[in-house]
Formats: structure tokens, C-alpha cells, sequence
């Protein structure tokens, strides 16, 4: 069992761009871009919370982050967010429900890997489903991995990567946060051969745009994921 003391730390200094993908149905929280500061969020929130009854669904849970740790100011600041007030109870590979991660990947082709395994897991319960398409949008991301701990140093074969056993990496993920480190660069195990980052927190995100719109089609499984061409 590796532990978060056994990974080096990255000393970061330059941008990295990455990418991620989230599904349509979830809108950019107007809030969070709306600021330039967390005392400006403080202000507006209160007053908006007096008059807006969907507030805390559209923000999520605001205390499982630091104010201080929101990147109010940047582009994206509410997709960069987001991960830490809307967290999956069910968990991920890093995370065991009770906190956030920020998942990017090192290339749109990764992400969309990473993506379409998970899709496939959780349509594949759905009784009955026999054909659908699901939307999604593509994002660019620009961050700095200065305090992220690099987990590439360990083989594929490592029990963190266990396929489909996250009892191991959300052990990791446990440490990780507890020791406050900036998250873990590591093996994309759905697209062998490509690296994702699983960040901690978004204070060291610079700027999140959305670049394209993909669908899958679901037919039994997912038979295909297409890029979507605006019309505009």
C-alpha cells in the first residue's frame, strides 16, 4: 500500500493544459463567475439566498470548500468549482464521497475515455434502457500542478489502478487530502499510456473555457461518441 508520503511533490511552475468533460444537463453556476473575490461571494450570496429559494441547489454544498480556495476572478471559475459543492456520494476513483475532486485528463480523447467507461458502468443498471444519447461539454483547461503528488511513478499494475477496486486509491485519496497536498497526477487507466490529475482543490486552476459539444449514443451499450457541429 503506497502512502501520500512516498510520492514526490511536484514543484509545478507552469500552466498545464488538460480537459474534461461534463454532461449538459448541469449549467455553469452563475454565482461563482458573477464575483471577483470571496468577500464579493459572502455579500451576494447572502442577499440571494433571501430571494432565490434554488440558491443552495444551483451552489451546492458552499462549506465542504474553503471560500478561500475558490478561484473567484478566473474564467470558469463555477466548472472549476463545482466538483467540491456537487460531490458524488457514490464516490470515484480518488474520492470516497465525502469530498471533491477536480478529474482532468491530458488530452480530449482521454477524458472522453475516462468518461465513457463511467457512462457505460452506470447505464448499464438502468433497466430497460434500450436507446438513448447523452450530451456533454467539452472543456479546456489551464492549471498548475505546483503541490500535486505524482503517482506515475507507480505501474499500471499498482493496486491503485485496480480496474474496477478503488478500495486502494480512495485509501490514497484519503491521505492526499488529509495531508492538504494540491491532488495526484496519474495513469489514465481507461486510455493506457495517458496521464489525468485528480485535484484537491481548484485554487491553483488559471482559466476553464468550454470548447465543443460531444454525444453518446447509448444502444445497449455506447456504440459511438460524436462531436457535435454548431449550427451558429
Amino acid at each position: 500500500m503506497v502512502t501520500a508520503a512516498e510520492l514526490a511533490t511536484l514543484r509545478g511552475g507552469d500552466n498545464i493544459k488538460s480537459y474534461r468533460l461534463v454532461n449538459s444537463k448541469f449549467p455553469p453556476i452563475a454565482l461563482f463567475d458573477d464575483v471577483a473575490s470571496a468577500d464579493e461571494f459572502e455579500i451576494l450570496y447572502a442577499i440571494q439566498a433571501m430571494t432565490n429559494p434554488r440558491l443552495q441547489n444551483e451552489v451546492g454544498a458552499i462549506n465542504l470548500i474553503p471560500h478561500s480556495e475558490i478561484p473567484f476572478g478566473i474564467t470558469g471559475c463555477s466548472y472549476a468549482t463545482a466538483p467540491f459543492t456537487h460531490v458524488n456520494p457514490d464516490g470515484s476513483r480518488f474520492g470516497d464521497g465525502t469530498f471533491g475532486m477536480l478529474y482532468l485528463a491530458d488530452t480530449m480523447e482521454t477524458a472522453i475515455a475516462e468518461v465513457r467507461h463511467h457512462q457505460e458502468a452506470y447505464w448499464s443498471k438502468v433497466h430497460g434502457l434500450n436507446y438513448e444519447r447523452f450530451v456533454f461539454r467539452g472543456l479546456a483547461c489551464q492549471f498548475d500542478e505546483v503541490g500535486v503528488l505524482d503517482a506515475t511513478v507507480l505501474p499500471l499494475s499498482h493496486s491503485i489502478y485496480a480496474p474496477g477496486d478503488y478500495s486502494a486509491s480512495r485509501a490514497l485519496g484519503r491521505e492526499v487530502k488529509k495531508a492538504k497536498a494540491a491532488g495526484l497526477r496519474y495513469h489514465s487507466v481507461r486510455s493506457p499510456g495517458n496521464t489525468c490529475w485528480a485535484l484537491t482543490t481548484p485554487r491553483h486552476v488559471a482559466s476553464i473555457i468550454q470548447s465543443s459539444h460531444y454525444e453518446m449514443v447509448w444502444n445497449k451499450q455506447i456504440t459511438s461518441v460524436n462531436k457535435l457541429v454548431s449550427s451558429a
